[in-house]
């Protein structure tokens, strides 16, 4: 203090290391960003299923034909779209009250690609329940033991024999050769269509069976009156299938399957899709696949094929093909009507859906009745058509081998051209692999068996140098398959096309079809066995 008395006062002002204008800006509440994009929405709408999008975001979903997946799990039903006047006042409120400038009208193409970026990633870890390649198809089953089929045999008659293999179609299954007794189904259907006269039998569970309580749980739920429950039930039911093998086994109960039955019939979209994924992944197991066509399941899946969403779609034909890969279903699923559906779900945009159903035919029709229903629907032409244009044309010739083990299926593609479009497919060398190569000239080969009128075919397609070409550059397979027709064009009777000539050339060529032996039969059938 200075002698005159007065204080003195030293005042300091400190400043605050960050100034209001360098603050981090307020961040907006998640309900008020659209869920695809991240950003502050400027023209909400709620859509069907409840959650609120950038209207912008929604279009260009609908556009692209994709439904995101979102952080719940679900996925959102853009069918119909109303604008949420009461979140775009909330937003702007906010924003004059955080000073934060309005959200933009968004742009179409940033969108396009956000969402075009999602579809790839949804792509890449998208769940394939089973995946069989072409060369799988070509190479799986050289070890296993034949299949013993008689030319009189229009069904499978009772299993012999066990196996443990999850995966594999390509198992031994004996045909009595006597076309004199009726042969019964290996699986009665418990689904016919309601002009059947037979009775169903879906598995009951029986009463004093004791529930866990994760199944108890997810039944309240998929029982539920309320969609919002229903959509949570499946969604769940898909989460734990899709990664607890155990789990598959454990809830595949009647009463699920029961419930999982009449969701698959929703009008919802979510709960449709989910049901049907959460069917794929149960029947995952082999020890399922059985359970669950008895269950009734079929019919719905054909339905789910003729009029679900794009998804959905997918899912049933997944569900189909995986339920195919089990030899005791095969008859009744082409019983119960899925060929023809199947067929038409090869014209798919979808390309999951159009490479399923083409594995599901080609299992299907390596049972004798399917093929010759298959052919029945005339079919043939188109099968053809689909090779000439490019259209899968690898798994399509796979189904065209199994179709040649029959005389109809001969016949049919005989009439259709066959001979004279395979040939030009070989001799332009617009196959797409050495596998589809293999098959074509695979299927030549089927064609040429038994059937003079082939000769005089391949003669008019000039096929004897293409195949010339074949036997000296082609893969050992088609070299050996090439040589045999040359054979038989040239008139090589060799035994006159007894069985072991027949044996030999397909399984030196080791592609992945069932092998096929028609067996003698009282009437003096040639015998045969068929590799593909």
């Amino acid at each position: 203090m200075g002698g005159n008395g007065k204080h003195r006062w030293k005042i300091s002002f400190h400043r605050s290391s960050s100034s209001p204008s360098k603050s981090k800006p307020l961040q907006p509440p998640n309900e008020f960003l659209c869920p695809i994009t991240g950003s502050l929405m400027s023209d909400p709408v709620v859509v069907s299923s409840g959650q609120t999008f950038e209207r912008l975001s929604v279009q260009v979903c609908q556009d692209l034909k994709f439904s995101p997946l979102l952080e719940d799990g679900s996925r959102p039903d853009f069918s119909t779209i109303i604008t949420n006047l009461a979140i775009k006042k909330t937003i702007l409120n906010w924003c004059n009250k955080s000073h934060t400038q309005h959200p933009p009208t968004p742009d179409y193409d940033s969108i396009e690609k956000v969402v075009t970026e999602k579809i790839a990633a949804a792509a890449a870890e998208k769940e394939e329940p089973v995946r069989v390649s072409e060369t799988e198809l070509l190479n799986a089953v050289a070890d296993n033991p034949p299949m013993i089929y008689s030319h009189a045999a229009t069904e499978v008659g009772p299993r012999v024999n066990h196996f443990n293999s999850g995966s594999s179609s390509e198992e031994s299954v004996i045909i009595p050769s006597s076309p004199e007794t009726p042969l019964p189904f290996t699986v009665r259907p418990t689904c016919f269509s309601p002009s059947s006269s037979s009775s169903f039998e879906i598995e009951v569970q029986n009463p004093n069976v004791p529930v866990s309580e994760e199944e108890e749980i997810l039944l309240k739920k998929l029982k539920s009156n309320e969609v919002f429950e229903q959509e949570q039930g499946v969604i769940s039911l898909r989460s734990i299938t899709r990664s607890k093998e155990e789990a598959r086994v454990s809830l595949c109960t009647p009463r699920i399957l029961s419930s999982l039955r009449s969701l698959i019939e929703s009008r919802y979209v979510v709960v449709q899709v989910n049901a049907v994924a959460s069917l794929v992944n149960l029947s995952l197991e082999k020890s399922n696949k059985m359970r669950i066509v008895r269950s009734g399941f079929v019919p719905f899946l054909i339905d789910v094929l003729k009029g679900g969403s794009s998804e959905a779609q997918e899912h049933a034909a997944g569900a189909i093909f995986s339920l195919a890969l089990d030899d005791d279903n095969k008859m009744a699923i082409g019983v119960l009507g899925a060929l023809q559906p199947l067929m038409h779900a090869m014209r798919s945009e979808s390309k999951q859906t159009r490479h399923d159903s083409a594995l599901a035919l080609y299992h299907l029709t390596l049972v004798q009745s399917n093929r010759v229903k298959l052919v029945k629907l005339g079919v043939v032409p188109t099968l053809i058509s689909m090779v000439m244009t490019g259209t899968m044309a690898s798994r399509i010739l796979l189904i065209l081998c199994n179709l040649a083990m029959c005389v109809e299926g001969r016949t049919a593609m005989l009439d259709a051209n066959a001979v004279e479009c395979l040939v030009s497919l070989l001799r332009g060398n617009e196959l797409d692999s050495e596998a589809t190569r293999e098959n074509c000239v695979a299927a030549l080969y089927a064609l040429s068996h038994g059937s003079l009128r082939f000769k005089g075919l391949a003669k008019e397609a000039k096929a004897v140098e293409v195949l010339r070409v074949i036997e000296e550059t082609g893969t050992e397979r088609a070299r050996e398959k090439a040589k045999r027709v040359l054979q038989k064009m040239r008139g090589f009777e060799d035994g006159d096309d007894d069985d072991g000539e027949f044996d030999s050339l397909f399984e030196s060529g080791g592609l992945s079809r069932a092998r096929y032996r028609v067996a003698a039969a009282r009437n003096n059938n040639l015998i045969n066995s068929t590799t593909f």
